[in-house]
């Protein structure tokens, strides 16, 4: 654009609205009007879900199916904003990254139960009387279910900037803040998307969970889609099943038309590489707002302060910067582990004593063989699923196109929730006499198998052409492909996806080694289901054993396996 074009006459013409913009003008509208209906409901008094409970006629799901989708974009949005913030301060800070990465560890494999358990009394006292306070704990539920892998994502991805990257924004003189928003941002865009997309299909896993809460004596059921698919399950109701899974599909179907696959198509220039890409992906909405004339010109003062603010020559602190290895940085460096280590010290004695005051040592022997039943589980599932979907996401990663085709597909397979398999799992295992121990564990990997498949996909899409050529060049091919190519250049991603998918099977024994059916029950012993019914219970010393118990095996699994693999990975990467 040059000066003439800013002409009044020029700009009036630029600016007059066609037929484009009335399409997408109704779009935008009829997306606003629904939002705006769907947040009208959060202002009705508590009593409102007594007086309207949640009801099986198949003509109330579309209602259903916009609570839910709202309040799994507003925990999306919540996931971004802690993602971009939590993800910067551990990848920038090296003794920030000493708290932070292993409470990570911590967070994702606190069961989204164990949440629920601790918050739930909370938002509804926030609001008293109000549905917003159950709302909201809803919203807190499945954001705990989006946001660690997004955020593993980012941090893997700013810690894996090539350096060549870093020189050229070190020789243009880019401040901590410009380099943020230049760099470490669009080089994170591709992988953030794909787990973005899987944090959507995550909080469908656990959306029974959270919209049907029974914290011991407390009962909230919020109209949506979970608590239509757990009342389904109470009564029987195969139909009603049905018709979950159905309005499933086709909501899921809308949001990758209207919201990821735009993003996903706009994000293909982040790409990192040295040559053009054979193919991009498309999208006809993003096609369709860059035919509008109105629309665009309104958002012409949003680029325009996004520049600005990405612009700003702003200096980071001296934490978010590189330290340098010197004695006062040693120094440092003991003080802030002594720290640390005193208040690791201080919260477990906490703990101890409050276990030690309502359970004895049989209950911990307990809680922890149980563990160890649950900690094999996830192993075999997490090398079964990797031997399965590595090949395949790379299949799909490496074809732009074949990619756009799947894309819903996998979001759907990744979103169903163990409970809709219930109805299969314990016919056949009641009617063959099977063993729930064994029989119930593919359950646990429905929704978390994913996570090794999206990221994968990810790392794919994201390997640069020009590398690909030059494998050619060299005639790489079958396993010495694999190997000495492929394999090394997603492997940030698969482990970065692994992490996440270990510590989704953990939450996801809570929901898999418990399945009912009616008024049959099957049980499969192991952590998942000891804190599942201490839960039911309402027994709180319990729930925290279990909890705890939980959290020190996902944290010592990621610190003696997938930490090791991470930093050689990152190694081979940044050496590369």
């Amino acid at each position: 654009m040059n000066l003439q074009d800013f002409r009044p006459a020029a700009l009036g013409q630029a600016l007059r609205p066609n037929v484009w913009d009335l399409v997408a003008l109704i779009l935008v509208v009829g997306i606003m009007v629904l939002i705006a209906y769907g947040g009208e409901q959060t202002t009705l008094p508590l009593s409102a879900l007594d007086t309207a409970p949640v009801s099986l006629d198949p003509i109330h799901l579309p209602f259903y199916a916009l609570r839910t989708t709202m309040r799994m974009l507003l925990a999306i949005v919540c996931s971004t904003v802690f993602t971009f913030v939590y993800a910067a301060l551990a990848a920038k800070s090296r003794r920030l990254e000493m708290v932070l990465i292993p409470l990570l560890d911590i967070l994702q494999s606190v069961p989204i139960l164990g949440f629920l358990t601790f918050t739930v009394v909370f938002f509804l006292n926030l609001f008293p009387g109000q549905v917003l306070g159950a709302e909201l704990a809803c919203v807190f539920a499945i954001f705990t279910s989006q946001a660690w892998n997004m955020t593993f994502s980012m941090y893997q991805s700013i810690r894996n900037v090539p350096k060549d990257l870093e020189e050229a924004s070190q020789s243009f003189h880019l401040s901590g803040w410009q380099r943020f928003w230049r760099l470490d941002v669009p080089f994170a865009m591709p992988g953030l998307i794909w787990n973005a997309m899987m944090s959507m299909s995550g909080g469908w896993f656990f959306v029974v969970a959270s919209e049907a809460i029974t914290v011991g004596n407390t009962t909230v059921t919020l109209p949506g889609i979970g608590s239509y698919v757990a009342l389904g399950i109470q009564e029987k109701d195969l139909p009603a099943i049905g018709y979950a899974l159905l309005t499933m599909l086709l909501v899921i179907i809308a949001y990758d038309q209207l919201l990821f696959r735009p993003i996903v198509a706009w994000a293909d220039k982040f790409r990192f590489e040295q040559t053009a890409s054979g193919e991009a992906p498309t999208s006809w909405v993003l096609d369709l707002f860059r035919r509008t004339r109105a629309l665009r010109g309104l958002t012409f003062p949003l680029a325009a302060a996004n520049k600005a603010i990405s612009t700003l020559h702003l200096r980071l602190p001296k934490g978010l910067t590189k330290v340098k290895r010197g004695a006062p940085s040693r120094i440092l460096d003991a003080a802030w582990l002594a720290l640390i280590v005193a208040g690791t010290g201080y919260a477990a004695w906490k703990a101890y004593r409050y276990l030690s005051a309502n359970l004895d040592a049989s209950d911990v022997a307990i809680a922890l063989g149980d563990g160890v039943l649950t900690l094999i589980r996830v192993v075999v599932l997490i090398a079964l699923a990797s031997l399965i979907w590595v090949p395949v996401g790379v299949w799909i990663g490496l074809r732009p196109k074949l990619a756009e085709r799947i894309q819903p597909l996998a979001q759907f397979l990744a979103a169903f929730p163990a409970n809709l398999a219930f109805p299969v799992f314990v016919v056949l295992i009641v009617r063959y006499g099977l063993n729930p121990n064994v029989w119930l564990s593919p359950l646990m990997i429905l929704g978390t198998q994913w996570y090794i498949l999206f990221n994968v996909i990810a790392g794919a899409s994201a390997f640069p052409t020009d590398l690909r050529e030059a494998a050619g060049s060299f005639h790489l091919t079958g396993w010495r492909w694999w190997i000495k190519v492929i394999l090394p250049g997603i492997f940030p991603y698969y482990v970065t996806g692994a992490i996440t998918a270990s510590g989704g099977s953990w939450n996801a024994s809570i929901v898999a080694e418990v399945a009912s059916w009616g008024d049959t029950h099957l049980t499969a012993k192991g952590l998942g289901a000891y804190i599942a019914a201490a839960t039911e219970a309402g027994d709180f010393p319990r729930v925290v054993l279990g909890i705890a118990v939980m959290c020190i095996l996902v944290t010592l699994f990621n610190r003696l396996l997938w930490r090791p693999l991470y930093a050689f990975g990152e190694r081979r990467l940044r050496l590369g």
